[in-house]
């Protein structure tokens, strides 16, 4: 099987992965975490970017990204993967010794509308789900954290969502996530199989050719609606 096509477009949500190579663990420190949130803003700079939410757990990360032009993915992508394998390595004194992470990243299509939420909350209850922390808003290497809590110029680095937040997200952030649809999600995840309904899937699949990213039977299970 051929690889999957990198689907590259203005204007469209991705849901964005990338894991350090062997499932070593990058963030360590306090510092580790702070120079990675100081890459999104220095990328985010350098390529209008919408950061939609974002997730920094010890050896990988979640990003919600919203480009603006065909290419800016990529471009933003590139920029921040390579900028932190070189400043973590000098930073490490390990200058030589290989790559940082395992690969190319992942990222695959999200639905504007409960999925979108379903995709936010399952990025940022990452931490919660881990067991790290027993409020997800309490993990402060997120968006979610920098949303309740970080000071006004913090805050600069997330964009608006493109639906309306949940009254209670906090409360429903917090719940058990569905786990049909956790499965759901770390398929996409796996296969960079765009996350909707049956139709919005069948319409991604047609028009950016990502026929390879179906699932081999059977219909997209629906996701939780929020409360």
């Amino acid at each position: 099987m051929g690889r999957t096509l990198r689907v590259d477009v203005g204007n469209e949500i991705f849901h964005v992965i990338n894991r350090a190579n062997g499932r070593a663990t990058i963030f360590k420190t306090d510092h580790d975490y702070r120079a990675f949130e100081a890459l999104l803003e220095e990328a985010r700079e350098k390529i209008s970017m919408r950061i939609l939410a974002y997730e920094i757990m010890p050896n990988h990360w979640h990003l919600l990204l919203y480009p603006v032009n065909e290419g800016d993915l990529s471009s933003f992508m590139q920029w921040l993967t390579l900028t932190h394998t070189q400043r973590w390595h000098v930073y490490h004194n390990t200058v030589g010794n290989g790559h940082l992470y395992q690969g190319r990243y992942k990222s695959f299509l999200i639905q504007k509308d409960n999925y979108f939420l379903a995709a936010i909350r399952y990025i940022e209850r990452n931490a919660l789900r881990a067991g790290f922390v027993k409020n997800a808003q309490d993990w402060k290497w997120s968006s979610l954290w920098r949303r309740e809590s970080g000071t006004n110029k913090q805050k600069e680095l997330l964009s608006s969502w493109p639906v309306e937040m949940p009254n209670n997200y906090i409360e429903w952030v917090n719940k058990p996530q569905n786990e049909e649809e956790v499965v759901l999600i770390k398929e996409s995840i796996t296969r960079s199989r765009p996350f909707g309904d049956i139709k919005w899937i069948e319409k991604i699949i047609n028009k950016f050719g990502l026929e390879t990213t179906q699932r081999p039977k059977g219909r997209p299970r629906k996701v939780e609606k929020s409360v």
